[in-house]
């Protein structure tokens, strides 16, 4: 294993060890590649980190051996890394969730093995009030990530309907995401029975395919609409965030003319992308999820999403995509030449940050 190094990003001092220790076997996807990922995919991911309670999903001896979740941030973190302290019913006690601010802090974490990253919806500023609605579409073998587009697309014809905008992701495991941004004056008790409504009528609708019960005997072959995601002590995986699967993969953002074309094509493979090629579509497309940031849209009543579901079952019609006008924006380029210490200086323009040369990529 390779020796500790300290480094500098952004006037912070950090000391990085074993860049060459394998976290994925079956890609040969070093630590040292994976907090290369992290740094370079930082503009885009940092944006949806900021200010949100952070746990933590630690790989130490990489995807094949065992794991951890920590909520509590450290106490051995670095002075500099914020936390946001939220009170924990169930524990009795506050918790104090790291917050990943900057870009220091997200190699820092990296260095930790932590390979996932779990956010919460909300802000730990207001811990009560979510910015957006989440459905998280769980496919139950046989079925996949194709049957996934389907109940996609349907949800998406409802908010249609409702002139509500939402947004797809990959979860970089299994299945599909939905983010339905609020950005609004809006509670966990008013989004979470608003999704639970969702997933009924879908399963009363469509249930041959749909089930809103979360109990897994009952998902075999059908997509689990998760609407108890929206909860203020739930997390879900952050876009751009890394997967613990056999190989690299990412929580990617995709564009609906994606989605509708898995579906046609019925090959789960489409849907499928590891950090290299996140990296060319952040570069290529820019953040396709960065409306969920700032886009406000207002929770309709239950009333109006039941009428809007019956319209939508009564005359089946294809809404048009939804089209990005999100601008591009560049990532730092690496390579195994320029390294990291590339990498981290171009994440931020404004920054003085260096790294080590990150170990080159093995051969398969």
């Amino acid at each position: 294993m390779s020796k500790e190094v300290v480094v500098n990003i952004e006037g912070k001092h950090l000391k990085l060890s074993n860049l060459d220790k394998v976290l994925y076997p079956a890609a040969g996807f070093t630590k040292g590649q994976v907090i290369e990922y992290y740094v370079r995919v930082a503009p885009v991911l940092l944006p949806h980190l900021r200010g949100r309670p952070l746990t933590m999903k630690r790989y130490p001896n990489g995807v094949s051996g065992q794991f951890f979740y920590e909520k509590n941030c450290p106490e051995y973190r670095p002075e500099w890394v914020r936390v946001a302290p939220v009170w924990s019913v169930g524990n009795n006690k506050w918790m104090n969730y790291c917050l990943a601010q900057d870009l220091p802090t997200l190699v820092w974490a990296a260095n930790l093995a932590d390979l996932e990253l779990h956010s919460s919806l909300s802000l730990g500023k207001d811990i009560m009030r979510p910015t957006s609605l989440v459905f998280d579409l769980d496919p139950g073998a046989p079925a996949n990530i194709v049957q996934c587009c389907q109940v996609g697309l349907w949800i998406r014809e409802i908010f249609t309907r409702l002139k509500l905008r939402c947004f797809p992701k990959t979860s970089g495991s299994k299945g599909l995401q939905l983010y339905v941004p609020l950005n609004a004056a809006v509670t966990y008790e008013q989004t979470k029975p608003f999704a639970h409504e969702m997933a009924r009528l879908l399963e009363r609708e469509h249930p041959e395919l749909v089930v809103s019960d979360m109990r897994k005997v009952l998902r075999t072959g059908k997509i689990f609409v998760d609407w108890s995601q929206n909860d203020d002590h739930k997390t879900t995986i952050c876009v751009y965030s890394l997967r613990a699967r056999e190989r690299p993969t990412v929580s990617t953002p995709v564009k609906w003319e994606e989605v509708e074309n898995c579906l046609k094509k019925g090959d789960p493979k489409l849907l499928v992308f590891e950090a290299d090629k996140v990296l060319e579509r952040a570069q290529r497309c820019g953040d396709l999820f960065q409306p969920v940031l700032k886009l406000k849209q207002r929770l309709p009543s239950l009333e109006a999403l039941k009428e809007a579901a019956g319209e939508a079952a009564a005359v089946p019609a294809k809404s048009a995509a939804v089209k990005s006008t999100t601008p591009r924006r560049a990532l730092p380029r690496a390579t195994a030449k320029t390294g990291l210490a590339t990498a981290a200086k171009e994440s931020r323009r404004t920054s003085r940050a260096s790294l080590p040369d990150a170990p080159a990529r093995k051969r398969r």
